[in-house]
């Protein structure tokens, strides 16, 4: 069976690639939650087939940030287990009103960075879409990377939004993943306040 050959899975349209993909994001996000480092290992893994998924669907922005997630893992990764104080291993904190201030200010403007590239350089029908959520979703990468609760919160908007358009984008396994991420995102964000 080829990565790419359709099959039908609880009525739901998908292909082996998407649905190891998604069962790996799963794990991902339930080690995040956790704490645990192991989590950066699965989602090098799992962007790299997302990749793959969303190229296919002409979700270029979505495609590209997978890679820079293989980036952000390998440095969230490290940041985890050395980025403490003195290479200790990384506590949770909270995002100070700065901190939220230019993460915003990155969000806006990665949005029409990527909107602009997007429209004039790819064939996607949704460049604005697109562009947004994957600024979004950088926002939400580095929080998690630097270990902020907000991480959550982040995690949520884009996530809620992310179900409308993988629905819009038929990929139907997808959108249930990120409907999955949303209650995941909740779970992180109250045990990660404590």
């Amino acid at each position: 069976m080829s990565p790419d050959t359709p099959l039908t899975l609880f009525g739901l349209s998908t292909t082996p690639l998407e649905l190891v993909s998604f069962l790996l994001a799963v794990l991902t996000v339930w080690l995040n939650i956790r704490q645990n480092h192991w989590a950066w290992l699965f989602s090098i893994t799992s962007s790299l087939l997302y990749a793959a998924v969303f190229a296919d669907a002409r979700l270029y922005g979505d495609a590209g940030l997978q890679f820079v997630f293989v980036a952000v893992s390998i440095w969230g990764w490290y940041q985890w287990l050395r980025g403490g104080e003195q290479h200790r291993p990384l506590q949770v904190s909270t995002l100070a009103r700065r901190g939220w201030v230019m993460l915003l200010g990155a969000w806006l403007a990665g949005w029409g960075v990527l909107s602009w590239f997007l429209q004039r350089f790819t064939d996607t029908d949704v460049p604005h879409m697109d562009a947004f959520l994957t600024a979004g979703s950088l926002v939400g990468q580095f929080l998690l990377s630097r270990k902020k609760r907000e991480n959550w919160l982040v995690w949520i908007a884009v996530d809620v939004l992310y179900v409308g358009l993988y629905v819009y984008k038929h990929l139907a396994l997808t959108a249930m993943l990120y409907a999955l991420f949303v209650v995941m995102a909740v779970a992180g964000w109250r045990r990660w306040r404590g």
